[in-house]
């Protein structure tokens, strides 16, 4: 019996080698380059091979280049400490460096991918995505982020940033991911059409468009936070001025 299982075993191990599992990945160039930055500035908090590091950083598979791209690209990562939430800050990476980094993390261990080409739709061969696009940010987003993108307070120290200065590749690489406290919007919830529609009304209206309440920007809610102010600020005038025609008089 013992003569039949060692002869079992070592057929087995002569037919089927790609059963054990081998340290020595075949990278990509680009993989390869993102390797060396992760070994240099990433492996004390996410351990080898992106594992992780228990107290200090949580295992990279499966995040895939997506997550990298936001939060690398955003300054987020590296961290100098645990805080409630990561800061955006200037970035300790170039484009090209990200890009290497999520490249590694991709062939890794997998995960979502911003999608080549362009993010946002074209209001010539798609003239309602503007509209469209408003009306899934209201629903979906601005609850947190809130209606003019300007971002907001969340419990325990966290906030929804401001979207004011975010690119496509941040909003896109964000809904795909759901860093922090955000949601992940999967496709099965978020379309990637819905997605670029969504980017299209931050980019063309709350970005570009001049504030929809005038000359002075009060949280682009419109002319009702301005008018607002105005009639505070006006009828303390109007108090104080009576004040001082009575004194007078």
């Amino acid at each position: 019996m013992l003569a039949a299982l060692a002869l079992a075993g070592g057929v087995y191990t002569a037919f089927a080698p790609g059963a054990f599992a081998e340290d020595d990945r075949q990278l990509s160039a680009t993989a390869q380059e993102g390797k060396q930055l992760f070994d240099n500035s990433c492996i004390t908090c996410h351990g080898k091979d992106a594992q992780g590091v228990d107290d200090r950083g949580p295992s990279l598979i499966g995040v895939g280049a997506a997550s990298v791209e936001f939060q690398v690209g955003t300054g987020r990562m590296p961290m100098v400490r645990q805080e409630a939430q990561a800061e955006q800050k200037k970035p300790q990476f170039d484009k090209t460096q990200t890009k290497q980094l999520a490249q590694y993390i991709q062939e890794l261990g997998g995960g979502p991918q911003i999608p080549e080409g362009e993010l946002t739709e074209s209001l010539e061969s798609n003239p309602e995505a503007l509209a469209r696009g408003g009306e899934l940010f209201r629903v979906n987003c601005t609850s947190c982020h809130g209606f003019g993108g300007g971002g907001g307070a969340l419990s325990s120290g966290k906030y929804a940033p401001s979207l004011h200065d975010a690119t496509p590749e941040q909003i896109y690489a964000a809904m795909l991911t759901g860093p922090q406290n955000m949601p992940v919007f999967g496709d099965n919830q978020l379309t990637p059409e819905q997605k670029r529609e969504i980017i299209t009304y931050i980019t063309m209206q709350l970005q570009e468009d001049k504030d929809p309440g005038g000359l002075f920007n009060l949280g682009r809610y419109g002319p009702s936070t301005e008018g607002m102010a105005v009639f505070l600020v006006g009828i303390t005038l109007l108090v104080f001025t009576a004040l001082w025609i009575a004194g007078k008089s």
